[in-house]
């Protein structure tokens, strides 16, 4: 489990192509503070699993699933990535329950922006926006946010300079795919009320 608090921005030092899958070695030194081999890290909000580390890297194998329904496919050496050690039991929860499995892919459709913030707008796909409310809790690439607008295929963040500078989300162009992660207690207060509701949920 995660804070959507990022500790770092690491660099991809390496790919490997495995067919199916991927090797992915990321160059990070704060996420590797007391982390050993199976921990977990999110990368751009996909909870992966350290196989090897080194003193300044680390390794993941990412799976074809994994690719298939996240923005991880097609990343490549050189690229930043925000990235989270799993939450400790003594941790502050600074953001919200996030559990590094991304729902969707969305892509950023605007960025609006101000004096002293960023307001970017990102498309939901369908199937995801009946999670999303306004002053609810979203998940994009792995950066805990708060949704100012929910729109029928769309929503709207506002970034402050703290997430513009320590995070991906300040860098990434219109056009960008982003990894969207809903609120899982809305998900479980879905299934559970479908139980109780006539028809559709």
């Amino acid at each position: 489990m995660f804070t959507g608090i990022v500790e770092e921005l690491g660099t991809v030092a390496g790919v490997e192509d495995l067919g199916d899958a991927i090797r992915l070695t990321i160059r990070a030194t704060t996420v590797l503070e007391g982390t050993g081999l199976g921990d977990s890290i999110a990368v751009n909000g996909c909870c992966l699993t350290v196989a090897e580390r080194g003193t300044d890297t680390w390794v993941a194998d990412v799976m074809q699933e994994t690719l298939d329904k996240t923005s991880l496919q097609g990343i490549g050496p050189g690229d930043r990535v925000n990235l989270e050690r799993a939450v400790t039991a003594e941790k502050r929860l600074g953001g919200h329950i996030v559990q590094g499995h991304v729902d969707g892919v969305g892509t950023i459709r605007s960025r609006t922006p101000s004096e002293h913030w960023e307001l970017v707008e990102v498309s939901v796909p369908a199937g995801l926006t009946r999670y999303v409310v306004d002053k609810g809790s979203i998940t994009i690439d792995g950066v805990s946010l708060t949704v100012v607008e929910a729109g029928a295929d769309r929503l709207t963040v506002s970034l402050i300079p703290e997430t513009l500078a320590r995070t991906v989300l300040g860098a990434k162009p219109v056009g960008a795919p982003v990894n969207l992660e809903v609120d899982i207690i809305a998900k479980h207060v879905e299934k559970l009320l479908a139980a109780h509701l006539p028809g559709e949920a």
